[in-house]
């Protein structure tokens, strides 16, 4: 039976309504600093945790709760300890409501020293917190202000108990929510380190890396029936797939997470009206035009046979007209915008199997990391954010206007196909696209395959390469199609055989300096 609570919170969300609750059911409270101040302003009758220990805050408030009577209250066993809880007259606490200080929002200012971040680490608070969970056979512990009204409804139904199973999955909460404020800590003070002895220091990878998240979705499998996933996001996303609102359809597969990832990214490129096709983490169409609808019609049209069954994105809200011609057009498992006009929705919730996601155009934290899981290990690389450092143009012919926002476009393109990747580009819109290949050569077929099936005509397009060329034969190929500008990194060996063979078929040709392989 809860008859006594301890209650010292950083983040004030609820708290007082909460502690209403609880003295209106009986129950004494304890409290610390702001908390305590907080409360009393409102009327509740709070007993300072100096007044309950007879020992007075000290040191700056550095210690206040590390005391006998705190931690011999919280850890007392019930029918254990009440001979000694007796003897020393210490009170048991029976709820614990604790959130820590602030660390993760105080290291995010860009002004914060290091004094300010170990100001802002947390001793006595997960002491409590950690002592109240591994006591959690009689202890109730609470560390986020959505559980307060869950604590209530137990308590007024249940005779001012909550029950074990309750306690025990809050106790693991606890855990999680302490474990990942150590983590944070290690981080930073790893990544401080790292800087003053220089190791890492320009790619701000941390000498340990700490990572927690937490479970979203559960799934029926992963990428195969045989396979068993889930989905995991970082508390408090507000970008990413991770961030996602589902307004409709079935629940999302672990394929379909990852396409629509790739679709996201891609899509947030562009400036105008923008669509992207995805199918097995490819861009199989993308156009950029002057509306949603254009832009899908010209994105299909790239290949409408991998459009089949693919993700859909776009950066600007869907509208009905687009949305219907989807629905009327094809099959689409995901449909992704920034927002849904009312009609659009109803369009789309007529195939009850479509999702509709809801996304935030991504700006991804220059401080995320790209991981990939290897056997005994995982391989961490910054973000690629960046789209290239500096067009040059290295052919005797320059490309005109129209060429040079055609090569920009089809690079944008590239950027997020699989390597080795080719993309030909017309009129700001794929007309094929090679992907996957061992060979580059081969994906340069590939694209004109496409193109050919999809009726259109390379001639005149530009192209776009992933990688640079390390022979001629891949500029000869190219003005085989008709293509005019090429857009590549360069820096081949053979760099000097690879521009000689753009001018001797009149072809413009860009260097960008960047390579962005996508494996």
């Amino acid at each position: 039976m809860i008859k006594t609570a301890l209650l010292s919170v950083s983040e004030k969300t609820g708290i007082v309504e909460f502690a209403r609750n609880l003295t209106a059911h009986g129950v004494s409270i304890l409290s610390t600093g702001g908390t305590s101040t907080l409360l009393k302003q409102h009327g509740i009758d709070v007993t300072e945790v100096s007044e309950h220990t007879g020992f007075p805050e000290v040191m700056g408030g550095r210690v206040k709760t590390l005391h006998p009577k705190i931690h011999g209250g919280i850890l007392a066993r019930s029918n254990t300890d009440d001979a000694v809880l007796d003897k020393l007259d210490i009170c048991p606490i029976d709820l614990v409501v604790v959130n820590l200080y602030p660390f993760e929002k105080t290291i995010t200012n860009p002004d914060c020293t290091l004094t300010d971040a170990i100001e802002n680490i947390d001793i006595g608070g997960p002491a409590m917190l950690r002592a109240a969970a591994k006591n959690h056979e009689r202890v109730t512990v609470v560390v986020d202000p959505e559980d307060y009204a869950m604590i209530v409804d137990e308590i007024e139904s249940k005779n001012n108990t909550v029950s074990k199973e309750r306690r025990f999955v809050l106790a693991a909460k606890c855990f999680a929510h302490t474990a990942r404020y150590d983590n944070a800590i290690a981080s930073y003070l790893n990544k401080q380190l790292d800087a003053a002895e220089g190791r890492f220091e320009d790619a701000k990878l941390p000498q340990t890396l700490n990572l927690q998240f937490a479970i979203k979705q559960s799934m029926r499998y992963g990428e195969n029936p045989h396979q068993t996933a889930g989905f995991y996001t970082e508390k408090n996303t507000s970008h990413g797939i991770g961030s996602a609102v589902q307004h409709c359809g079935k629940e999302l597969s672990f394929n379909n997470i990852a396409d629509s990832d790739a679709a996201l990214q891609c899509v947030s490129q562009f400036d105008k009206p923008a669509c992207v096709i995805v199918k097995h983490a490819n861009p199989c169409g993308v156009c950029e035009a002057e509306d949603l609808k254009s832009a899908y019609d010209r994105a299909f049209q790239t290949d409408a046979e991998s459009a089949f069954g693919g993700i859909i994105a776009f950066n600007e809200p869907l509208d009905r007209v687009t949305a219907a011609a989807i629905v009327d057009r094809q099959f689409v498992e995901v449909i992704l915008a920034p927002q849904f006009d009312a009609d659009a929705l109803d369009i789309i919730q007529q195939k009850p199997n479509i999702r509709a996601l809801e996304i935030v155009l991504n700006d991804v934290p220059e401080a995320e990391m790209d991981f990939k899981r290897v056997g005994g290990g995982l391989l961490v690389q910054t973000r690629d954010i960046d789209l290239y450092k500096e067009l040059q143009v290295v052919s005797e012919r320059q490309p005109s206007d129209g060429e040079l926002r055609d090569l920009v476009f089809a690079w944008k393109v590239a950027k997020f196909v699989k390597s080795n990747a080719i993309v030909y580009a017309a009129d700001c819109a794929t007309i094929g696209v090679g992907a996957g290949q061992m060979s580059r050569v081969n994906s340069a077929r590939i694209a004109g395959i496409k193109a050919e099936h999809a009726g259109l005509s390379t001639r005149g397009a530009v192209m776009a390469s992933d990688a640079f060329f390390p022979f001629r034969d891949g500029l000869d190929n190219a003005a085989e199609a008709g293509v005019r500008a090429v857009i590549q990194p360069g820096g081949s060996m053979r760099d000097d055989e690879v521009i000689a063979a753009a001018n001797q078929h009149s072809i413009a040709m860009l260097f960008t300096g960047m390579r962005h392989f996508r494996h």
